[in-house]
């Protein structure tokens, strides 16, 4: 008899009858308090306002999952809430011009509830997925399973780190441990929190080299983001900095790194859920 997971796959491999042309980006970083999520959130935000792109948001903090706050959504409202029968759509809230998944932890069990259940699920998420140009995927900090998981099923992925000599260390320890396990190297640097642009191109400088001197491999800078008293405003008041100070230099280069992922050409790629539950299959 075919394990759950064979099952499951065999399912999103059928379901692939139509062109996959979303983006599906993961946002990660080496250690928490380096402003992840509230990128995940603005950029979200900027794409679907200023660039009309069509965005699903999706929670995948399995430590601090805090993305309703920020849009007022109903916590309860969530992945969890499937294995009761309820549908995706019923789940997927919509925030400010783009739509938010919570409760993706719930991934956790998918292999414990009963197949047809299992099969509901994975069959919601590749049909919702086709409506959306990028889903972006807020991961946690650091690098255990899940977040390789989520970070080796992505088309690429943004690594958000600091000016802070721990943070560049942590963010090159989970590149390095991408790379060394699963020979991924789709990564695009954020330098966020620097001082000014000097500042963010010194700190990228110094982990390029240390990428191109240990593991022979290199990270585009997608952007910098400086470090601004309207952010530190909005992140106290749990306020998108890009919606409420359009003018801000954070907003500004916020939308720079919008337009250079716009820039970059669609190639075709599996399926993310077909590469995800892969994943997690072999990883039992």
């Amino acid at each position: 008899m075919m394990d759950q997971a064979s099952g499951l796959r065999e399912l999103v491999s059928k379901k692939q009858k139509q062109t996959r042309d979303s983006n599906f980006i993961t946002i990660a970083s080496g250690k928490g308090g380096v402003g992840k999520t509230n990128f995940a959130l603005n950029f979200s935000y900027l794409m679907a306002n200023q660039y009309n792109k069509r965005v699903l948001l999706i929670d995948a903090d399995f430590g601090m999952a805090n993305i309703h706050l920020f849009v007022e959504a109903d916590a309860k409202r969530n992945m969890k809430n499937l294995y009761n029968g309820a549908s995706l759509d019923e789940v997927i809230q919509k925030a400010d011009g783009f739509d938010v998944l919570l409760g993706f932890s719930g991934i956790d069990d998918i292999w414990e509830i009963e197949d047809t259940t299992a099969q509901t699920i994975v069959a919601q998420l590749e049909q919702v997925s086709s409506r959306y140009d990028y889903i972006i995927i807020d991961s946690g900090a650091g690098i255990d399973d899940k977040i390789a998981g989520f970070l080796r099923a992505s088309d690429r992925s943004y690594i958000v780190t600091t000016p802070e000599p721990t943070a560049l260390m942590d963010a090159y320890a989970l590149i390095k441990s991408m790379y060394n396990i699963y020979g991924y190297d789709r990564f695009k640097i954020v330098v966020n929190m620097s001082k000014n642009r000097e500042d963010g191109k010194n700190t990228y400088n110094k982990l390029r080299v240390s990428l191109n001197k240990f593991l022979q491999i290199d990270a585009e800078l997608l952007g910098i983001l400086p470090y601004t008293n309207s952010l530190r405003q909005s992140v106290r008041k749990k306020m998108l900095v890009c919606k409420n100070f359009p003018k801000d230099s954070y907003t500004i280069n916020m939308r720079r790194i919008c337009e250079s992922e716009l820039r970059i050409q669609k190639t075709s790629s599996e399926n993310f859920w077909q590469k995800l539950f892969d994943f997690m299959g072999k990883s039992e």
